[in-house]
């Protein structure tokens, strides 16, 4: 059995937390508030990311610490909170001697036309880009200063139970159970890889796992063989047993709905995600560790499950 801290609690948070209680670790999980319920096994300690001297008691007495963070979809907001949150968490393991498995997405590479590769350079691009780019320097300095042993989990735009920020689990499978339109604010016909929440999970908790010879680099996350967003949204319509409809926001209208909706309007610059194939390389984590990634087929029925039974309780 070993200490880890899980900070952040939203849908990795909670997946990795309860990945960790399974197997017998003792799991602190750290946010602002404590949540309605926590796995058993686990603890909870208050704390937030922003204030150094709150993160450092909080990476106190653990082996690793597991940062599965996520802040309101603001640039200002993030470039406000993410630095200083990465500078505290990298003096809180500094100090205890944690080990930091950062739970990371794929905005630092900016838009590209080819597989996304570890390797590729940081982005000098768009405002969540660079934000991104910056925090990678910042573990990849520590890390390489001998500061801290940081590693970097990279996941694509991600699905499954529970998960309140995903087009597939909310405005798809949640609508779809509702008897209404799958709704998507872009193209859902270019290929795009999906990373699966609980897999995501297991790769965090793989890189906890793994020796320091891993550390100091990025991992990219398996995921199932790559579809179209309209083809995971008809493997889910067709498991529900419904008609596959989706209604797609029209570019030319995203401006306009962006006067009303600052998420909207926050995703503005990350159109390179969505207007074009959108594919990720995890061979490097394949041939390191593990490549049976869950498929769509697995993943959409657990999500399904999630949200058919939330509907329930309602």
């Amino acid at each position: 059995m070993r200490n880890i801290g899980v900070i952040g609690y939203g849908g990795v948070g909670r997946a990795t937390a309860s990945m960790l209680a399974n197997r017998g670790d003792a799991v602190r999980i750290v946010q602002r508030k404590k949540p309605t319920e926590i796995p058993g096994g686990c603890t909870f300690q208050a704390a937030d990311s922003t204030d150094r001297e709150a993160t450092i008691r909080a990476c106190a007495g653990v082996d690793a610490v597991v940062c599965c963070l996520g802040f309101p979809y603001d640039s200002v907001l993030w470039t406000r909170v993410w630095p200083k949150t990465m500078a505290n968490l990298i003096d809180g393991c500094s100090t205890s001697g944690a080990r930091l498995v950062f739970a990371d997405n794929l905005y630092m590479y900016g838009p590209q036309t080819s597989r996304l590769t570890e390797e590729m350079p940081l982005s000098n691009y768009g405002r969540k880009p660079v934000l991104r780019s910056e925090i990678t320097k910042l573990w990849k300095s520590a890390n390489d200063a001998g500061r801290v042993r940081a590693v970097a989990v990279r996941a694509s735009d991600f699905y499954g139970p529970d998960v309140a920020t995903s087009v597939i689990s909310v405005f798809g499978v949640a609508r779809l159970l509702a008897g209404k339109p799958a709704l998507t604010p872009y193209s859902p016909e270019h290929p795009h890889d999906f990373t699966y929440v609980p897999d995501f999970a297991r790769a965090l908790v793989t890189l906890v796992d793994a020796p320091d010879d891993a550390y100091g680099q990025a991992w990219h996350v398996p995921n199932a063989p790559t579809r179209t967003l309209r083809g995971v949204l008809t493997l889910a319509a067709s498991l529900i047993g419904v008609p596959t409809r989706i209604t797609v926001l029209p570019p030319a209208l995203a401006p306009l709905v962006g006067l009303f909706s600052k998420e909207v309007r926050e995703t503005g610059e990350m159109r390179f995600q969505w207007d074009r194939p959108y594919l990720v390389d995890s061979s490097k984590f394949a041939a390191r560790f593990w490549n049976d990634a869950t498929p769509f087929e697995s993943g959409l029925g657990e999500t399904i499950s999630f949200y058919r039974t939330a509907s329930q309780k309602r």
